[in-house]
């Protein structure tokens, strides 16, 4: 009897312990921060993050470094290649990976500021001489199909990859709403789907050159009438087919942040590794972690292996985000999300870091 029991425990231990496997990704993604604040910036990261469980820095540059490739695109307030390589010693000394951020193809302005690639790349524009100020629209966007806009891009990424010492790099790609439009001579008429796998596959082919991996959030590949998710968190222009058409090897990061949508199970059935993303709800935190581990306990090994761990989100600047996580005094945002960072890597914790 001792020795059926024995069999018995051998068997089911395993099993009912897969979901407690330590997630390979476990990541943070903060906005850059000032000049002044890289002396906290580095303790933060040698010591505070490895206490959580952070393997994975991904740090949203956008234009603030000072380039000197590019130097016409450097946004207000820019890091140096000195700042950046002391994070990146601190970062390598607590064993976590430091990925470089610009979020591309979209996202080129917030209200009616004009960031620094179309301000100094006007050209580039997919909607040029349309909504002045910004009006009447969320974001501009680059136009993928420009025969300029390659060179400047890769000329960013290389640069950034490199000071950071990456063998990755995020490119954004959320939130696409201005592709394809009759606007732009080049992408008039053409299908948006092939165009969003268009942008993100040169950007994936021109790191594969060099080893690298290409991190894009997810939403532009999820269809937002089908699934009801509507076309902030999924596409409603017609992007959704790119699901199909990306290569496999793009890390898909998927957001959601007001309930736990169990879309990258579908990312990975679809043949991507895959993240899902948390910002400032713990509940919905937790959700998503729960369904990461159960389709990591139920599916076979190629299913399971690509489901990843968790990219928590903060949309706020990395100081804002320490200032919230060490208790003073810090924008809202940044303390609902520093709240549910803390609660989501304590319960990481418990299924064990090695």
């Amino acid at each position: 009897m001792t020795r059926l029991i024995t069999v018995f425990a051998l068997i089911l231990f395993p099993i009912l312990c897969a979901d407690q496997t330590p997630l390979p990704i476990r990541g943070l993604q903060v906005r850059v921060l000032r000049p002044d604040e890289v002396d906290t910036a580095v303790r933060f990261i040698r010591e505070d993050l490895p206490k959580e469980g952070v393997n994975v820095l991904v740090l949203e540059f956008e234009y603030t470094y000072q380039f000197k490739k590019r130097p016409e695109v450097i946004g207000p307030n820019p890091l140096s290649a000195e700042d950046v390589k002391r994070l990146v010693a601190a970062a390598r000394e607590a064993g976590i990976k430091l990925i470089p951020q610009i979020n591309l193809l979209g996202h080129q302005t917030w209200a009616k500021t004009t960031h620094a690639l179309l301000r100094a790349h006007p050209e580039f524009d997919e909607t040029p001489g349309k909504y002045p100020d910004n009006q009447g629209i969320y974001c501009r966007s680059y136009c993928p199909l420009h025969p300029g806009i390659n060179a400047v891009l890769f000329d960013l990424i290389d640069e950034l990859v490199e000071v950071c010492e990456s063998d990755a790099f995020h490119a954004g790609m959320d939130e696409v709403f201005l592709l394809g439009e009759d606007d732009c001579p080049r992408c008039k008429g053409k299908n948006k789907a092939e165009l969003f796998a268009y942008a993100v596959t040169t950007i994936r082919d021109h790191l594969a050159k060099s080893n690298r991996t290409l991190w894009i959030w997810g939403d532009r590949m999820l269809d937002g009438a089908i699934t009801g998710l509507g076309k902030y968190e999924a596409s409603m222009n017609g992007t959704a087919p790119s699901m199909r058409l990306l290569p496999k090897d793009v890390i898909i990061s998927d957001w959601h942040y007001s309930r736990a949508v169990p879309t990258a199970a579908q990312f990975a059935l679809e043949g991507y590794r895959v993240v899902s993303c948390p910002w400032r709800q713990p509940e919905v935190a937790l959700g998503q972690l729960e369904l990461i581990r159960n389709v990591r306990k139920n599916s076979n090994n190629v299913i399971a292996s690509r489901m990843q761990g968790v990219l928590h989100t903060t949309w706020t600047s990395m100081g804002q985000f320490m200032k919230a996580y060490y208790g003073q005094e810090a924008q809202v945002n940044a303390k609902e999300s520093a709240n549910c960072f803390k609660q989501l890597f304590a319960e990481i914790r418990k299924g064990g870091l090695k």
